[in-house]
């Protein structure tokens, strides 16, 4: 997996490499005809765009997929790269999983990244790239996502994120009631931000977003005010309480834009839910201002009942992980085992040809109690090194005993490849 998103990269890299329904499609044609990809896929969101694709090469592939990227965003390599994430085998497994179980989401939990990787399985499998890999990863991914949202109320944790904040407010600017709110961002976070505001009783809302049109949207959803990010300056002297949430790499708001802002000793309270924080950490040292951020939140979200759900979703995907793996591992030497008891058939059937040809008047039933024997005979001898090899698969270790029954016991490699995937793993 190759991809950036709000967590890697600022909104207005991210904007450059947005893609609408064809885009997606010629992306995913793009790198499906890469040298090393079998099968690819991508999922695009407003907030992130990663490439899954099964590979027969690690590192020509990352250079290829990668490349596809930057020439998108038409930046030069050596700036694109730090932006990129790439995640392998057993990591790629992972993220996803946490993708879609939505705690890798700017709104913690949101319930729209479950729709954005289905819309990605069905791009794949339109276009005709996705294969027995990504099918099975993608449909594990999405059963991830429905148990995390059906044993868990992980959906309810960016509210309640939220809500924590603004109540820590309370002690510097007092009742939101009649208050001023700024609001930085337009995402999923900001949203949240704007209606609990709203709901709780301030007396204008202001949201500011780098694109004028997506500011204009949110505010006019909540009757809210719209503006720039580039006049935060201006802002900030007009507002109460700030809550910051852009998802940009660089900070938004600085303690000298502050310091002018509050140069007339009223109090301001400043929330930073970004990751990388938007607020210059400085800020909270400033007479008058209290600087709340994720870190000082981390405690009490951890100990309320949002961080509970929060860590319950990290355990389903852990168990999820652990088991898409063990099966994984187990189908791996499936075909080996098929094809070893392949073999061992062939040589019962011809041994009893010989016996036919040496012995023509043997009666029907002696026939097949000594074919029944036989077989008997081969699965027993078969038994245990199938049963031990499936066992051993599960451990870690540089060992392919799959590898080593077929060494030997001379199986032919192409009736080994011959063998499909188990009808329960497709």
């Amino acid at each position: 997996m190759v991809g950036i998103s709000h967590k890697s990269a600022p909104v207005s890299l991210l904007e450059r490499v947005a893609l609408d329904g064809d885009g997606v499609h010629k992306l995913i044609d793009d790198v499906a005809a890469c040298e090393h990809v079998t099968e690819a896929t991508v999922i695009s969101t407003c907030n992130r765009l990663e490439i899954y694709a099964d590979v027969d090469r690690f590192h020509g592939s990352v250079e290829e997929v990668s490349r596809l990227l930057v020439e998108r965003a038409g930046e030069a390599t050596e700036a694109m790269i730090p932006h990129l994430y790439v995640h392998y085998d057993d990591g790629a497994v992972s993220h996803l999983f946490q993708v879609v179980a939505g705690l890798d989401s700017m709104a913690l939990g949101e319930g729209q990244i479950l729709g954005q990787t289905r819309d990605a399985l069905s791009a794949g499998q339109e276009i005709g790239t996705v294969g027995p890999a990504l099918n099975v990863l993608f449909q594990q991914a999405l059963r991830v996502g429905k148990r995390a949202r059906a044993e868990t109320d992980i959906d309810r944790a960016a509210p309640s994120l939220v809500s924590a904040a603004l109540d820590r407010s309370h002690t510097a600017v007092g009742d939101l009631t009649g208050k001023r709110a700024l609001v930085l961002g337009a995402g999923a976070m900001a949203g949240l931000a704007t209606a609990t505001l709203s709901r709780r009783g301030a007396a204008s809302v202001t949201v500011a977003n780098r694109t004028a049109g997506n500011a204009a949207r949110l505010a006019d959803e909540y009757g809210a005010r719209s503006a720039l990010l580039s006049d935060v300056a201006d802002e900030l002297a007009r507002a109460d309480v700030v809550v910051s949430c852009t998802g940009s790499t660089g900070t938004i708001v600085t303690a000298a834009m502050v310091a002018a802002a509050t140069a007339d000793g009223r109090e301001l309270a400043i929330i930073d839910l970004a990751l990388p924080h938007d607020v210059e950490p400085e800020t909270g040292a400033l007479p008058g201002v209290t600087l709340i951020n994720l870190a000082e939140l981390a405690d009490e979200l951890r100990d309320s009942e949002a961080g509970r759900e929060v860590e319950a979703v990290r355990g389903i995907v852990t168990q999820e992980v652990a088991a898409f793996l063990t099966a994984r591992r187990q189908a791996s030497v499936t075909p080996t085992v098929v094809a070893l008891r392949s073999m061992a058939t062939s040589v019962v059937d011809a041994e009893m040809d010989r016996l036919a040809g040496r012995l023509p008047d043997l009666d029907p039933a002696t026939r097949a109690e000594v074919l029944h024997t036989v077989r008997r005979v081969a699965d027993k001898l078969l038994h245990e090194p199938t049963v031990r090899v499936r066992q051993l698969a599960n451990e870690s270790g540089a060992v392919s005993y799959a590898a080593a029954l077929a060494e030997l016991f001379a199986l032919d490699p192409e009736a080994v490849d011959a063998v499909t995937r188990p009808e329960g793993l497709t």
